[in-house]
Parts: C-alpha cells; structure tokens; sequence
C-alpha cells in the first residue's frame, strides 16, 4: 500500500469527544437492516445507514440469511445483489433507486461473469459503478457495496459522445445535487487500447472524468471526491503530477488513491469521483495543521454531506511518518488524524455514516475492529473492508518508520440545523 501511517495518541480523549457530542449528532440517521439478516449480524458496522437524502449500503458478500452460499460465481453475485436489494428495500426504496455500486473482485477474470448479472439485475438504468481486483475481501468471491437516492427526481444517466462501452453501468448518474461517476479507465474510449506510457493511460482516464462531468453540465471543479485506483505500472509520482495539473492547488477533489492487483480491460489506472451541481454548496476544509495540498483536501463538502480524504496513522508535522508497528496502534493515530478534519468541519465520529476500510493483510480484521467500534455512537456506519494488495514487509526503516497497515476514509452528514 501507498499509504502514510503512524503512532497512536490517546484514545480516551477521542471517546470523550464521541460521548460529549453524541446526542445532537444523530437526529436525522438511522441505520437500516432487512428482517432476514440476523445470521449476518455484524457488531462493527450498520447494514445501510439512511441519512435522509441518500442511503449508504455496507459492502455485501454472497451469504444467504441463513448464512449458505450459492456454489456457482455467477449465482454468488445475484446473491451479493439480492443482499443489496434487501437492504434498499428495508429503506423503503428499490432498485431504481440505486445510483452507484462498488465492485470487488478476487479474481478479475471474473468480470464478464459478474457483468452478465449486472446486466440482468439494472435492465432498466444501471447505475454507476467501480470494478477492482484485489486481494482479499472478508467473505471471498466478491463484495458490492453501494449507494441509493431517496428522491428519483432529476435523476438520469449520463453518456458522454465518443464514449463507448459494452458495460452495464452508466458512466454517470445525476441525482437532484450530485453526480457520481463511474471508474473511468486510461484506455482509448473507443477502441479500449491501454496506451504503454503511463502519463498517456493517466491522462486518458483523467479525460474520460471531465467528459462525463461536461455532459452532465458541470467541471471538474465541481468535484468533491476522487478514487484513483492504480496497479503497480503507475508510478506515484506520474499520477500525482498530471492530476495535480488538473484542478486549483488547496481547492482540491478530498481523495483516496487506492492500489489494487488488477482493474477490468487490462487498465493500471482508473478513476471514480462524486460531483457537487452547485459549486456554492462545495467547501473544501482543511484543519491548520495540514499545509494546502496539489493533490487533496483534507475533506470536502458537497451541501451537508462531508467526504473525507483516507487517512492512515501518519503522525504529521516534524519528523512525520509511521511510528507504529501494529494495525491496531496505527489505526489509533488514523482516528485521531480523521477526527481532527471532522472538528476542523465542526462535526464528530457520530456523524459518520459510511467508511471504507483498507487493510494489509486480512487476518488483522478483528484486530483492527476492536479499536474500530469504540469511535462510533449507536448508529455504526455503513462499511466496505478490503485487501488490496499482498502483504507488506513489517519491518522499520532506518528512521524507524513502520509501514502502513491500514487507511480509512468516511462521509459524515450534518443535519441543516447544525450550521
């Protein structure tokens, strides 16, 4: 992993910050789960969480209720997209109201199986969608995660011209005040060539986010959230260098650059984002111990809705990096460095409503869940757990940095009355 990690602070101060705030935070969320879902019974995160306008589903495997699985790929999907459906129903919405979902794949050369599915299930419009190969998942083939709009006002799929693709997913889908876009690969939008330079596959996929953005009538400035997803053929430095280019140094997209074992198509590089159509109702916000930065903000508001960049365990300031050795500690110092954007925003941990987790090594999951749950209030937010890669070497480096173990990123959403 790419990421930046460190030692932990105290965690009594943060659960005191919880505790203290927690009763005003949770007026308008609530954490939906279907009927049939007692054998999946989780005690880390909530099933969906509905936050008013937008319901956010945790990553769901291919489990039964009664805790089975189907023995086919194909009959697994459709299980993970019935588990999906269940909890949209219990939100009282279907799933026309599903605007994007978020695919993981042990094994990529899966994907015209999984696609076959999508296409029977979303026959109508399909929704927005990211597809990734990783390593590991906690219940192996694949996991969907998702996100659903309460009002279908306004809302429509969203093509960009000279964009072709053979998928079951709309490469945009417009809500009533956002825009969620689809992974957009550095291919050839036409023929679906990956260039062999990494800066050209970097600035096709790039293209290819500003192109539905401009069909949907809105900029690249309009965009509050980004996910690069980049196998190990793209250079850090090459991708941070020609995104830079694209949007205002300290103004940018909050952002989570997520490596992974492989994308569909042969791409080493893809994007999805999430767009705001009012530019007034985009804020970035940047706690005064972080410098501005050409590549992400800290968070970034689209209306009452925060979308927080990944944050790991790096110990900011001087001598900054990753100064401890365990999951567990380093998750300490990640809650920390997440609650300082969240008060930065006047908000807390029991505002959060979805997070995505991303771990090293997947036997360190009930590790990491243990110090997990004590940030949060009643409502548990809603969840997807991954394993991106192979397992790092745990060893310090002459500084006596450790590498990083893990990265959270999160949404919260504040009610009107709290600003």
């Amino acid at each position: 992993m790419r990421l930046l990690v460190g030692f932990a602070l105290s965690l009594a101060l943060v659960a005191q910050n919880v505790a203290a705030q927690a009763p005003a935070a949770q007026a308008q969320v609530r954490a939906v789960a279907p009927v049939s879902a007692s054998a999946q019974a989780n005690h880390f995160y909530s099933p969906g969480v509905d936050a008013g306008d937008y319901l956010y589903i945790s990553g769901q495997g291919s489990r039964r209720p009664d805790g089975s699985s189907p023995a086919t790929f194909e009959a697994q999907v459709r299980q993970a997209l019935d588990n999906v459906k269940a909890i949209v129903e219990s939100a009282g919405l279907t799933k026309e109201h599903v605007v994007y979902t978020q695919v993981y794949l042990q094994d990529i050369s899966k994907y015209a199986e999984m696609n076959k599915v999508f296409a029977e299930y979303f026959a109508k419009t399909p929704p927005a969608r990211a597809v990734l190969g990783i390593a590991g998942i906690p219940d192996p083939p694949v996991q969907i995660s998702a996100v659903a709009v309460r009002s279908l006002a306004d809302k429509r799929a969203i093509y960009p011209p000279n964009q072709k693709s053979e998928d079951p997913a709309a490469p945009g889908i417009l809500t009533h005040d956002r825009l969620f876009i689809s992974s957009m690969p550095g291919s050839d939008p036409v023929s679906g060539k990956v260039p062999d330079d990494p800066a050209a596959q970097v600035d096709l996929a790039l293209d290819r986010v500003e192109a539905v953005a401009k069909a949907a009538g809105l900029e690249l400035s309009n965009i509050v959230f980004v996910n690069p997803y980049l196998t190990g053929e793209i250079p850090m430095r090459i991708m941070n260098q020609h995104y830079a280019r694209r949007f205002e140094f300290g103004n940018t997209p909050a952002r989570a650059t997520i490596d992974v074992t492989s994308l569909p198509g042969g791409a080493h590089i893809e994007y999805t984002g999430v767009a705001v159509r009012d530019l007034k109702q985009r804020r970035a916000v940047r706690p005064k111990n972080m410098p501005p930065s050409p590549t992400a903000s800290p968070c970034v508001f689209a209306g009452d809705t925060l979308y927080c960049s990944a944050k790991s365990g790096f110990i900011p300031g001087p001598h900054g990096g990753v100064y401890a050795a365990t999951t567990q500690h380093q998750l300490r110092q990640t809650m920390r460095n997440l609650l300082d954007n969240l008060e930065e925003a006047e908000m807390n941990f029991t505002q959060v409503v979805d997070t995505n987790v991303y771990l090293d090594d997947m036997s360190d999951l009930a590790a990491f869940d243990e110090v997990y749950a004590q940030y949060f209030g009643s409502i548990l937010p809603a969840r997807a757990t991954i394993q991106q890669i192979a397992p790092t070497e745990r060893k310090a480096d002459n500084e006596d940095h450790y590498p990083d173990l893990e990265q959270v990123s999160l949404i919260a959403v504040r009610s009107p009355a709290s600003h």
